[in-house]
């Protein structure tokens, strides 16, 4: 941050930045005028820093205030969209992430519809599981018909999120789960081949152990009714397998979610079961729960090319108050979400800017320098997270939930939270800070993004330009060579090295995206936001042995993308298109 001249801080931004905070109106209306970006800050610090008030001094509050302050108009840290968007508002919604329960009855599906709304009308992303819906073709007692099955039911939730805007800005997101046991588990499959249905709906299979064991043996597994618990059916697992593969090879979708795993290390099993995530996959959640979500700008961490572990720790214990803070601050317009959300207080610290600090330490990012890194950087956020968590616990008291967890029955101190660590794809505040999304490598050195109605903008990867103009050989027209491929493969102007350094998505391969997603979720209790990205010519091995090794490695679960594979709706393009 620099000062301006009344010595208040003044933000670095981007251009684009400035574009988006204004255009998806995270600048609240202040008479005639929007707020500043500063002002828009100082309105979020203000309003999570006062919920200290019934724990500390005025003055105690006020100091806490310019901590937040200086740590989100900085940049070191941003907090997920509803949080920048709704903090001091009367009835402002700070959470991102819901999974809602879908029951099989007509008022569980409709009433799951509604909250589905409201809580995409304030900003948040919705998960359900469609498991409990009975299959197509199945008895319904009370007006003696057949049901449509779940994927009917899920074209209307659909439909609906097409019609909700969020913040009436942009169209929603969802995460559909269908248990890989389920009748209409084929269905589900390929229900977007043609593209034609589900644009709203990220989907994943909801993958079990014992399937697993039958898909490795070419053994046959049961499908069971979810209405009377009794099997109707046999498939061959490793049939199904191949055809999740080839599904996700041709679409995109499903993904995997591996439910077993997800409920074996889940902090509070003697509360419920976790049926479903949210939209992108990085937050495991019970029925009716919801979580705040927030990450560390990794580029602002590195200093004269070296992690400065004193200022990643102190960001980290400062970003864990703040985010459990968000918490007592939210309003939550459905009762029952905010019962749950209260007796676990569930956040997910998490990390954006991986592969600009590796690019700024000289470190490639598929090789074993990077993941030792990555790891050294966990070690330093859970034991900052979680002992800031703990310092929570014993002033205010720990997560109602705490006895009988799994925290408990460890032996471990009392905490404040029931999860601490997210890694989330961080798509629009890492524009905002800057910097490169998540943990992702770098998608391209120059690609297209779109912002808002049907607008977009072209993104140059600043470090790249930084380099080049020190290294005397940036140019526009080397640029626009460069949009073309997005990578520096046969760009002759760029030092060789320089394009060893710099290596794009799918330039890595699949098998180097898993081992990047297996090494956070190693210190990570809630899942990783990763995407394996795999060029157009990409065969059906490469997404298997993906999927293969992600199980292998302990993932929580892995989405790959094949490029062109969507004819409509892929976010991230390569621009070939001259500066003017």
């Amino acid at each position: 941050m620099s000062k301006t001249s009344d010595n208040k801080p003044k933000m670095r931004l981007t251009e684009i930045a400035k574009y988006i905070l204004d255009l998806r109106h995270y600048l609240m209306k202040k008479g005639d005028r929007r707020e500043t970006p500063e002002e828009m800050m100082r309105r979020v610090a203000h309003a999570i820093a006062a919920q200290d008030e019934e724990f500390k001094s005025a003055s105690e509050v006020s100091r806490l205030e310019e901590e937040f302050y200086e740590m989100l108009a900085s940049l070191d840290f941003l907090p997920n969209t509803p949080t920048l968007t709704n903090a001091g508002k009367q009835k402002g919604q700070l959470a991102a992430c819901f999974v809602l329960p879908v029951e099989d009855s007509l008022d569980g599906i409709f009433s799951a519809m509604r909250n589905m709304a409201v809580i995409q009308q304030t900003g948040g992303g919705t998960g359900f599981s469609f498991s409990k819906l009975r299959p197509n073709g199945d008895f319904i007692g009370t007006t003696q018909a057949k049901s449509t099955g779940p994927l009917s039911f899920m074209s209307i939730f659909n439909k609906t999120t097409d019609i909700v805007k969020q913040q009436g800005i942009r169209r929603g997101a969802n995460m559909g789960v269908l248990r890989v046991d389920h009748p209409d588990i084929l269905e589900f499959v390929d229900a977007k081949k043609g593209e034609r249905e589900f644009q709203n709906f990220n989907l994943s299979v909801g993958i079990t152990k014992a399937f697993m064991d039958s898909m490795e043996k070419g053994e046959e597994y049961s499908l069971i009714n979810p209405r009377t618990k009794k099997e109707v059916g046999r498939l061959n697992a490793r049939d199904v397998y191949d055809r999740i593969i080839h599904a996700a090879w041709e679409t995109g979708d499903p993904g995997v979610i591996f439910l077993d795993r997800i409920n074996e290390t889940q902090p509070t099993p003697n509360v419920g079961e976790i049926e479903a995530t949210n939209p992108c996959g990085e937050q495991p959640l019970l029925p009716n729960e919801a979580c705040n979500l927030g990450s560390i700008n990794l580029s602002h961490m590195i200093v004269d090319g070296k992690l400065d572990e004193k200022k990643l720790r102190r960001i980290t214990e400062t970003a864990t108050h703040f985010l459990d803070n968000v918490i007592s601050a939210n309003y939550y317009p459905i009762p029952d979400i905010e019962s749950v959300v209260k007796a676990n207080r569930k956040i997910g610290l998490g990390v954006m800017g991986y592969a600009d600090a590796l690019l700024l330490m000289g470190i490639r990012y598929d090789s074993d320098e990077a993941l030792q890194f990555a790891e050294k950087v966990m070690k330093i956020i859970i034991e900052g997270a979680s002992g800031i968590s703990r310092a929570l616990a014993a002033e205010r008291g720990s997560f109602l939930n705490f006895p009988g967890s799994r925290i408990a029955l460890r032996g471990d101190p009392p905490q404040r939270n029931a999860t601490l660590i997210t890694i989330a794809p961080t798509g629009t505040i890492s524009l905002i800070a800057g910097c490169s999304s998540g943990i992702e490598p770098l998608f391209a050195i120059s690609y297209e993004r779109p912002i808002i109605g049907g607008k977009s903008v072209r993104i140059d990867n600043a470090i790249f330009v930084e380099m080049a103009k020190k290294g005397g050989w940036y140019s526009d027209s080397l640029m626009n060579q460069i949009a073309i491929h997005g990578s520096l493969d046969g760009v002759s102007a760029v030092p060789e090295k320089i394009k060893d350094l710099f290596r794009t998505a799918f330039q890595i391969s699949a098998e180097w995206h898993v081992k990047v997603q297996a090494l956070f979720q190693k210190y990570c209790d809630n899942a990783v936001s990763k995407t394996v990205n795999i060029p157009e010519e990409a065969s059906l091995d490469e997404v298997r042995r993906a999927y293969d090794l992600a199980y292998r490695l302990g993932c929580k679960g892995v989405t790959a993308f094949r490029t062109g594979c969507k004819s409509c709706g892929q976010v991230l393009t390569i621009a070939p298109r001259e500066r003017t």
